[in-house]
């Protein structure tokens, strides 16, 4: 039996020795794989949804890009309703309007349906995701949290390795003739299983004190990711007008108007929507800041990847998804490894070795790109993908526990929902560049013949921005701690439990 430390007020703290709780995380974990599912599936099926529906090129990227700024815009409001309403609550909503909009965008008779039914899964997704990190921050005591993270480690790359494959087999199968629609389909089941045993598992957690939604913080947070966001995704297509730029630039001046209106805000009330006090821990400011720049390079890398393989080398879906496999099996077990054993013992520079690794499978992909043209084979990229993977593996999980090493457990729904929101705010700034990094370097009318080409030259491009990204990462990790709070606790967690095993009957 495992002894834990006393109780802190938070009112949803099962024993050590309730067995619940990891039923409980079987649970959120099954849903947050459902959501990396969803994003990597709709990556790899995204060339057969524009020759089905006859989607543009700006409708492609809103089909991903829409997603992502719907999920950045509401997590930081998902992650307070949580502590305000109960996580629990929040989740099984969350879990259940994901599934009922995971069928509208299955049923969408055009492409505006199928971005109107992305946006509002990105919203649910929102109320969901940042319930997962929040129950199990609530739910587990320190020193159990570094297994818990490692578990979710292997969880996204599980979700990495399966949704490229699934997406790639049930595009492929064409399933009752639906075409890519089984794709969004799948979740149905998935999300009812969540519902039903989330109910009866989960244990219900809030903030230890009453807090109150924070609704000129949200409308504020939302206008500012939008006005930052559309223009870059619609500039290119709308030849850069003078209202994109001035929207982008307002945009800054709005954010600032929210750190104003918060820092008031938690002076009249303390029910502030986004906690400034948090960025008073250096681990977590820190954190963030990579969280967004890492959210940029995934961003633009796995829409640009699948664009590459499918529309410039004329790969079939499947050929595609299967070449991404090494790469989803490296980050799984290089995850997994480097919370359970590498960061105890390195600490920070397992994260900035990623950073540095994965550097260098970017620059390897782009030398193979070059070297081997419109020629070369899943085979040949397997190497950059390995290396890439495993860089990727010690960052991702790693990360998020040294963001929330030093978070007061009453602020983990908010810590949690900013940690998704600036990694997911980076994905759609990601997923916007793509005009620029991608298709701007591409003429609006290409001959037939020279698609192949000018695909692999903008795949060249968009990698040398993501290696570029990658070493300022690398520069911003230096701000980390040198070793994740929670490493120390757990530790002298672990001594007391060995000593007072004894007493326990």
């Amino acid at each position: 039996m495992t002894f834990t430390h006393t109780p802190d007020p938070s009112p949803a703290r099962p024993a050590a020795g309730d067995r619940r709780r990891w039923f409980a995380l079987a649970i959120v974990m099954t849903a947050a794989f459902m959501d990396l599912v969803d994003v990597t599936i709709v990556n790899i099926a995204i060339p057969s949804i524009r020759q089905d529906e006859g989607a543009t090129f700006s409708q492609i990227q809103w089909i991903t890009a829409g997603y992502a700024l719907a999920f950045a815009a509401g997590l930081i409001t998902g992650g307070r309703l949580g502590d305000i309403h109960g996580r629990k609550r929040v989740f099984l909503i969350g879990i259940g309007g994901f599934t009922v909009a995971s069928a509208l965008c299955g049923l969408a008779v055009n492409p505006e349906m199928l971005v109107a039914s992305r946006i509002l899964q990105g919203a649910m997704a929102a109320l969901m995701v940042p319930q997962v990190l929040s129950i199990v921050h609530a739910t587990f005591p320190a020193h159990e949290r570094g297994k818990v993270f490692g578990l979710f480690g292997a969880i996204v790359g599980l979700g990495a390795v399966s949704g490229p494959l699934l997406g790639a087999l049930l595009t492929e199968w064409n399933l009752f003739g639906l075409e890519w629609r089984p794709i969004f389909l799948i979740n149905l089941p998935v999300g009812i299983a969540g519902l039903v045993l989330g109910s009866r598992f989960i244990t219900e957690s809030k903030a230890p004190r009453a807090l109150k939604l924070d609704l000129v913080g949200v409308v504020l947070v939302t206008l500012g990711l939008l006005m930052l966001v559309y223009p870059l995704t619609r500039g290119r297509e709308l030849d850069w007008p003078l209202w994109g730029h001035l929207s982008m630039a307002g945009s800054v001046v709005v954010l600032a108007v929210l750190v104003a209106y918060e820092r008031r805000k938690t002076a009249r009330d303390g029910s502030p929507l986004v906690e400034l006090s948090l960025f008073k821990v250096k681990s977590f400011a820190a954190g963030i800041a990579v969280q967004t720049v890492f959210g940029v390079a995934l961003g633009i890398f796995f829409l640009v990847w699948t664009l590459y393989m499918q529309e410039g080398l004329g790969w079939s879906p499947l050929r595609a998804g299967l070449t991404g496999v090494p790469f989803s099996i490296a980050v799984s077990v290089a995850a997994g490894v480097s919370v359970q054993k590498l960061v105890p013992r390195f600490g920070r520079k397992v994260l900035q070795a990623g950073a540095l690794v994965m550097a260098a499978g970017v620059l390897l992909y782009i030398w193979g790109s070059e070297r081997y043209g419109l020629g070369i084979t899943p085979w040949q990229m397997a190497l950059p993908l390995v290396v890439m993977g495993v860089g990727m593996g010690l960052i991702v999980a790693p990360l998020t526990d040294a963001v929330l090493s030093q978070v007061p457990r009453e602020h983990a729904g908010a810590a949690s929902g900013l940690i998704n929101t600036v990694q997911q705010m980076g994905n759609a700034l990601g997923l916007g560049l793509v005009s620029v990094v991608f298709f701007g370097t591409m003429s609006d009318h290409l001959a037939p013949a020279r698609i192949g080409a000018a695909y692999a030259d903008g795949f060249q491009n968009a990698l040398g921005w993501v290696a570029g990204v990658m070493g300022v990462i690398f520069l911003l990790m230096f701000a980390l701690p040198r070793r994740p709070a929670q490493h120390v606790e757990g530790a002298q967690e672990e001594a007391r439990a060995e000593e007072r095993e004894p007493t326990l009957v």
